[in-house]
């Protein structure tokens, strides 16, 4: 049997439930790509379109050079 890949909306999903749990608190930079990439089996392309339904979604922000971030309460 063949092992099913996680599309990127679920992916999305996934992460989204990890930062609504606390596993990525508020300001916390996430995995890097390569890193997330390695978690979900997947390409880093697809972790590229996680990345932008996160960002849409209000979850994440990224720093040029520095990473993504989960998004915090505003101050």
């Amino acid at each position: 049997m063949a092992v099913r890949r996680l599309t990127y909306e679920q992916i999305a999903d996934d992460i989204a439930a990890r930062i609504a749990s606390g596993e990525y608190p508020p300001h916390e930079r996430l995995p890097s790509t390569r890193e997330l990439a390695d978690l979900y089996s997947v390409s880093p392309g697809t972790i590229a379109k996680v990345q932008i339904v996160l960002r849409t979604r209000g979850l994440t922000y990224g720093v040029p050079g520095g990473g993504v971030y989960v998004e915090g309460p505003e101050s």
